[in-house]
């Protein structure tokens, strides 16, 4: 540890005042053993007389201007230490800015990666979309063509016309006794009932190959009844001549018309629900007969 070296007057008191004469005072000397109440130790003398002179010379007005200056570089000191903290807080500021964009450039370049991962894995994902649809419409295509090719042509006609046969007979035997009370000859009767027959023969061939394997839809069964009840019901309007332009002939011509169509659907609902039944016990197989087989 550096021991603090006592500071000279002469770096105090300018060149003008240290050539002037001192007044020196004049110093009485009390021993040391004297214990007198008025009495104290040379080393207090000499210190209040120090102490005298350097309070004399710093109220001088020669010595003012230094006084001054060094205040005033006490305070050009104090303010550069200022300005120094200031300068080391900016450049500690700064290092923290370059360090957070160095993190958010980091952090860029992260991102940057990720989003080229995204597109290839995207670019990957259409990919394999593209080859599954693809897959998908190859394998629907060849299983069209292998269900196509599985159809056995002849068991096919086979089961059409058991449709066809059942339709018919069920067709003809509910339209018998309609027919019973419209003719009155042999003749009169076959005639109608040959037209049932067929018409009920072709009815269950073309419900076959509507209903397919669609059991259960109402709709479709009775709409295709209904379809051809009142196809068949409608012919009843272009047999004779057409009636007289009279209300009472008019009434009669539709009120026959309603009635051959209501037979007609009957016929063939009874041809349907016979049909349906028989699909549905197995004595008939819808088409087609290969899914069933498959399934089974």
């Amino acid at each position: 540890m550096m021991l603090q070296q006592p500071i000279s007057l002469r770096f105090l008191i300018p060149a003008a005042a240290v050539s002037r004469p001192i007044l020196h005072r004049p110093i009485k000397c009390i021993d040391a053993s004297n214990n007198g109440p008025g009495g104290g130790s040379l080393k207090e003398s000499v210190s209040n007389l120090v102490d005298e002179q350097v309070a004399e010379l710093l109220t001088r007005e020669d010595n003012r201007g230094l006084l001054d200056g060094l205040e005033k570089a006490s305070q050009r000191v104090d303010k550069a230490r200022l300005e120094l903290a200031e300068i080391e807080r900016q450049q500690l500021e700064a290092q923290r800015a370059k360090d957070y964009v160095r993190q958010l450039e980091a952090r860029a370049s992260e991102i940057a990666e990720s989003q080229q991962a995204i597109s290839e894995a995207r670019a990957m994902v259409d990919e394999a979309e593209r080859s599954l649809s693809t897959s998908v419409s190859e394998s629907g295509d060849r299983y069209i063509m292998r269900s196509d090719s599985g159809i056995n042509q002849d068991a096919e006609r086979l089961e059409s016309v058991k449709a066809a046969l059942i339709s018919a007979l069920i067709g003809t035997a509910t339209a018998l006794p309609i027919s019973f009370t419209q003719a009155s000859t042999t003749s009169e009767l076959l005639a109608p009932l040959s037209i049932t027959f067929i018409s009920c023969a072709l009815f269950g061939v073309t419900f076959r190959y509507a209903v397919r394997r669609d059991l259960d839809n109402i709709q479709l069964k009775t709409g295709t009844a209904a379809a051809f009840g009142i196809v068949r019901g409608l012919g009843y309007f272009d047999r004779g001549p057409p009636p007289v332009l009279n209300l009472e002939s008019l009434q009669s011509y539709l009120l026959d018309g309603a009635v051959y169509i209501s037979e007609s659907l009957i016929i063939f609902t009874f041809a349907a629900v016979a049909l349906d039944f028989l699909f549905k016990m197995g004595i008939l197989s819808p088409f087609p007969i290969s899914k069933l087989r498959d399934a089974e």
